[in-house]
């Protein structure tokens, strides 16, 4: 979807179309944009910017309050939608998914017809505009679909996907930000054809035991599929930071507020976990991932922050090191039962439950941890 929150505010205010619309809260709140139109992008404002820069970079910006039930409500109908072209749909967010158009031929005559008729049919029936990437496989069509946005669809077509990235830069890599693009850049590597000529010794002495697959992207290889829901093996967030971090505080406020978006999520599947796994990239390339084997099953943000936090604090040393993203996932599934919970345990499981039916009726932004709300410097 095109500027998913920001495109809602319009639909329901037409007033604000082809205006700044910046959505996050005040201009004077401490907290940080959650979307931006397309407008307001042409002064720099993007997501995860910091809502006082934003303020200075488009002063005359339209900002506006984060209304998640309200995206939320729009998120399902469009999902509806979704499931109405394929039964295979893999979420990545409330605004965007993997489908797999395998089998498509008998109903829509093809994947770019089916595209087609799928941005028709989100544009008639909820009134927004998305844009899609048809492609052979899942990396090379993420990038076709935020090439031309807005309103866009590209389509990458097979046999001719390596010519369809070569001429990108390889600031469209998953994962290569500034930081990553400027090594690369110093390398001679400027696109994504570069990447793809480097050989994988030459590029492992410069970035690491990354580089293989980075190789194989370039070259429009990914042989992921389209994980649905109900087949899902794990349940995790993460989050790319807009500018590489130092600050491990700010890390962590980051990784809390991950482990309580899991937590909500195996909840609502009905599951409990007992593997944590995180994952930490820093600046250019180096990721670590590493995982703790719990004592016992949960589904609580609290036992979850606890893992994960002891990850990052005692299993990754690299202290000082810019983080350009931190991730935690969840797997080593069981079913939920109440026979599980006891004591603490059974109280601190029903102040969650709690909290997630006010996140449902009033928004995800609605309820809190403390610890992540602290002021961050700047």
């Amino acid at each position: 979807m095109d500027a998913f929150y920001a495109s809602v505010e319009e639909l329901d205010d037409p007033s604000l179309k082809g205006k700044p619309v910046i959505v996050g809260g005040p201009k004077d709140a401490r907290g940080v944009v959650s979307a931006a139109s397309y407008e307001a992008r042409k002064y720099g404002v993007h997501s995860a910017l910091p809502l006082r820069i934003a303020a200075r970079r488009c002063p005359h910006g339209i900002f506006l309050p984060v209304r998640m039930n309200r995206y939320a409500e729009v998120s399902r109908t469009v999902f509806g939608i979704f499931e109405r072209f394929s039964p295979q749909v893999e979420p990545l967010s409330v605004d965007e998914a993997f489908l797999d158009m395998t089998g498509c031929e008998r109903l829509f005559g093809g994947a770019v017809q089916a595209a087609e008729a799928l941005r028709a049919t989100i544009l008639d029936e909820c009134g927004l505009t998305a844009s899609v990437g048809v492609a052979p496989n899942k990396f090379v069509a993420k990038v076709a679909s935020d090439l031309y946005k807005p309103d866009a669809l590209v389509v990458a077509f097979p046999g001719k996907v390596r010519e369809f990235l070569a001429p990108l830069p390889v600031e469209r890599m998953w994962g290569v930000g500034p930081r990553g693009a400027k090594s690369m850049h110093a390398a001679g590597i400027r696109t994504l054809g570069d990447l793809a000529g480097t050989s994988i010794p030459h590029l492992r002495r410069l970035f690491g035991v990354g580089a293989e697959r980075l190789v194989q992207l370039a070259r429009g290889m990914d042989a992921r599929p389209v994980v649905t829901e109900r087949s899902v093996k794990s349940i995790g967030h993460e989050m790319t930071f807009a500018e590489d971090v130092e600050d491990r505080e700010v890390v962590e406020r980051t990784l809390i507020g991950l482990c309580d978006k899991v937590a909500t999520r195996l909840r609502k599947h009905g599951l409990r976990t007992r593997i944590v796994t995180i994952k930490v990239r820093y600046a250019p390339f180096k990721t670590l991932t590493r995982r703790l084997t719990l004592s016992a099953s949960t589904c609580t943000g609290a036992d979850i922050k606890t893992a994960a936090l002891a990850l990052y604090r005692d299993k990754t040393p690299e202290r000082g090191r810019p983080v350009r993203l931190i991730g935690v996932s969840t797997s080593g599934f069981s079913a939920q039962s109440a026979l599980f919970e006891e004591g603490e345990a059974q109280r601190a499981l029903a102040l969650e439950r709690a909290a997630d039916a006010v996140r449902a009726r009033y928004g995800a932004a609605s309820l809190r941890r403390a610890s992540v709300l602290r002021s961050t410097p700047g």
